[in-house]
């Protein structure tokens, strides 16, 4: 299959809730952010319309040739400290996979980074014990591919979002010279995937087995409704103020967070001093502010057109009044050049 060569840049992020699109004036560093696009996650006729809006003169091919940001459930970016003595053995890498987070390494496509700066950990060198082991089931790589292609965008690089996000946002308080190590969230529908992040890199991360779909039933309890599936249309809906209700939303959720903070600021000696969360749908961004107000921090508001700035990539001024918020910085991490995206670009194709 062949492509045509583009003199634009195409950028595409799938989560669990939505999909965003983005257009640039060229593939890579320096270049203009055009245009954007978002749609609800698996709205096919949606995204389409996106696609269509983006690149109105269809390639030759018909493809739209893209770098994918992608979120699947199964993923996992873990941070592991690893015996610096063993790491030449064979199987030792498997063995942490396996012992410290449940994970059968030969079932997964898996890529161990350096946790402070995102490099590719190499065995043969390796210096530094703390490391992120980042991946999914290797099935997933070929669903997701076909389903990129089913939906025409041929994936010229596939990467795990998470792991571009942490390395747009580490990045990111490296530039505004933040001291505060910040809690980053990303709620998905089972699970929440819990980062602690710095200028330093990846501090802590843990997944935790609380979603939107745990918040359900507290819902339809405290407004009396019919069954779970009427709470889930209303709380997805935002029409309802839910601000009220947050504190028993999010008390499973809170739980886990404050023991995980707990341990970090006790091991560290550090403050958690700051959140964002990257993954909310549009309606529900409130829950940052109800998870923040909880645990007595502050939301982080980033300035991401100065970032970007330094970047050398210029957002265009229709892009900017669309609305930039927390939730496209994953996005954001697959056009920057930095070490942790660089590391993790063939990722998947391991």
């Amino acid at each position: 299959m062949f492509f045509s060569a583009k003199s634009k840049g195409f950028f595409v992020e799938q989560s669990e809730h939505t999909t965003l699109l983005a257009r640039t004036s060229a593939p890579v560093a320096p270049f203009t952010i055009e245009e954007v696009r978002e749609c609800p996650a698996g709205d096919a006729a949606a995204l389409a319309e996106a696609v269509k809006a983006l690149q109105p003169k269809k390639t030759p091919s018909g493809y739209l040739n893209a770098c994918c940001g992608i979120y699947p459930a199964s993923r996992f970016v873990r941070r592991a400290s690893l015996e610096l003595k063993r790491v030449k053995e064979p199987g030792y890498l498997a063995e942490v996979l396996s012992q410290q987070f449940r994970i059968e390494a030969e079932k997964h496509t898996v890529h161990v980074l350096n946790a402070t700066d995102g490099t590719d950990f190499d065995v043969n060198r390796a210096v530094q014990k703390e490391t992120l082991f980042c991946g999914l089931p290797a099935d997933d790589v070929t669903a997701i591919q076909d389903r990129l292609l089913e939906n025409t965008i041929y994936p010229e690089r596939l990467e795990l979002g998470s792991v571009a996000m942490l390395g747009a946002l580490s990045d990111y308080l490296k530039f505004t010279k933040s001291k505060s190590p910040t809690l980053v969230l990303e709620i998905g529908a089972d699970v929440t995937h819990s980062f602690i992040v710095s200028s330093g890199g990846v501090e802590a991360s843990r997944p935790i087995a609380h979603g939107l779909e745990s918040m359900i039933p507290v819902v339809q309890k405290e407004l009396g409704l019919k069954d779970e599936e009427s709470a889930k249309k209303l709380f997805l809906s935002n029409t309802f103020d839910f601000t009220g209700m947050g504190p028993l939303l999010i008390k499973k959720l809170l739980k886990e967070l404050q023991s995980s903070i707990g341990f970090y600021e006790v091991q560290t000696g550090m403050s958690v001093g700051q959140i964002v969360c990257t993954q909310l749908p549009a309606k529900l961004t409130w829950l940052e502010n109800a998870i923040a107000n909880a645990l007595g921090i502050s939301r982080l508001e980033l300035a991401l057109v100065p970032w970007l700035q330094s970047r050398q990539i210029i957002v265009s001024d229709a892009v900017i009044s669309s609305g930039f918020d927390p939730r496209w910085i994953g996005l954001l991490g697959l056009m920057i050049q930095h070490n942790l995206s660089d590391a993790v670009a063939a990722e998947t194709k391991d």
